[in-house]
């Protein structure tokens, strides 16, 4: 349903603004005709706070930020537990979203509602903006009258998946950065300077060192086939793309990437705080055992470990404990396995996943910082052992010609 924006002026004679939504632009001033408001202007989406604003580009405009789904969901917990009705609740949170495709989802949610839907019916309307793990939580929530503390849960576990997405990319961002600016250098280097400055030697008669003809050996191919080149690397990164979307290509990665020495660990060990955090924070909400790691498999990120998840709930649904088909599968950390084993038997399952993956998260936290402070150096090194090579090249066969001439 179309979201509408108005300016107007209230029984009071103070002017409002505010959003609605409805089928038409006749229906939304029906509506506000009938709440006694005088219309002044309507239009539709935000048009109006776009007019007289400079224009912006908007990346990405038609998806949900976790950020921002996170602060609605903590400031709807809010509202309710203040004892707001679940309708004003919904309203107030469509007036001051912000972000377009947030403002719509809620909008349609506020509808569903409206018409006598159940909050997790309505969310399901919405599956873009509402992951099956949200719309579940909130179901359970209702079902227990805990809705109130079922999303503040929700919203802690979307604050910690902001925040462990933010430390990553802030890690990686600086020799990512590095590496881009060091491969465009020595491309643009091989293909447009070097041909010039290493010309000379192709019309001496004298013998060229060995690291000399390697590197006009290696200008010669890249200034005259870069285009080829390009072309080929491209082609590769579509044809991988491609066999890596496939079931077939995303297990094998998958796979791939839990062989993988250091990172394999790090990889396994993410996806393990994220399928502990994740169970912990469903059964907590009381979402039942086999719906919540459903659910959980696919979240964990990686195909193999969903595998594996897929058959420990089935081995769950015929009676067995969750710690032996884990254990079995081979692919949990035995700690893991113990914990979960102690967690079931004591009835606090719940906490015990928490805490595991908040031990988990920790480790994975110390382990990224060691990392990238060894992954800066590394860059540099590389990048000097290059300019290193390029220079003692260039610098060799010089020599040689000054020691002829003495």
């Amino acid at each position: 349903m179309p979201v509408y924006e108005y300016k107007g002026v209230n029984a009071t004679g103070r002017s409002v603004s505010g959003v609605l939504d409805g089928d038409s632009l006749k229906t939304v001033k029906s509506k506000l005709k009938k709440d006694g408001i005088i219309v002044l202007e309507v239009q539709e989406g935000g048009a109006l706070r776009a007019a007289g604003r400079p224009l912006e580009f908007k990346f990405g405009a038609g998806r949900v930020r976790l950020g921002d789904l996170a602060n609605a969901t903590r400031q709807l917990a809010t509202l309710l537990s203040s004892g707001l009705p679940l309708m004003d609740s919904l309203t107030v949170l469509v007036e001051q979203e912000e972000g377009q495709a947030l403002k719509s989802a809620l909008s349609s949610v506020r509808d569903a509602v409206r018409e006598g839907a159940s909050l997790a019916d309505a969310l399901k309307a919405n599956p873009k903006a509402f992951s099956q793990l949200y719309i579940n939580m909130v179901s359970a929530g209702e079902a227990s009258g805990t809705l109130e503390i079922t999303l503040d849960r929700l919203a802690d576990f979307l604050d910690e998946q902001v925040r462990f997405r933010g430390k990553f990319a802030a890690a990686l961002a600086y020799p990512a950065i590095m590496t881009v600016v060091g491969v465009g250098v020595l491309f643009f280097l091989f293909s447009f300077v070097l041909p010039r400055v290493v010309g000379m030697f192709e019309d001496m008669k004298q013998q060229l060192p060995f690291m000399t003809l390697a590197l006009l050996w290696l200008v010669r191919i890249i200034s005259s086939a870069w285009w080829a080149i390009l072309i080929a690397v491209g082609g590769a990164a579509y044809y991988l793309r491609r066999y890596f979307s496939t079931t077939e290509g995303k297990a094998w990665l998958d796979a791939s990437l839990l062989r993988l020495p250091v990172f394999g660990t790090l990889i396994r060990m993410v996806a393990v705080s994220r399928f502990t955090r994740t169970l912990g924070t469903l059964l907590q909400s009381g979402v039942p055992t086999l719906m919540a790691l459903d659910i959980v498999k696919s979240v964990v990120g990686n195909t193999v470990l969903a595998d594996a998840i897929h058959k420990a709930r089935e081995n769950v649904r015929e009676g067995e404990s969750i710690a032996d088909p884990l254990r079995r599968s081979g692919l949990f950390p035995p700690v893991v396995i113990q914990m979960v084993a102690v967690g079931e038997k004591s009835g606090e399952l719940e906490k015990m996943l928490l805490k595991i993956s908040d031990s988990f998260d920790r480790t994975v936290d110390t382990r990224i910082t060691a990392l990238m402070s060894l992954l800066e150096p590394i860059i540099i090194l590389v990048m000097g052992l290059v300019v290193g090579f390029i220079v003692v090249a260039i610098m060799l066969p010089i020599l040689q010609m000054s020691s002829g001439v003495k």
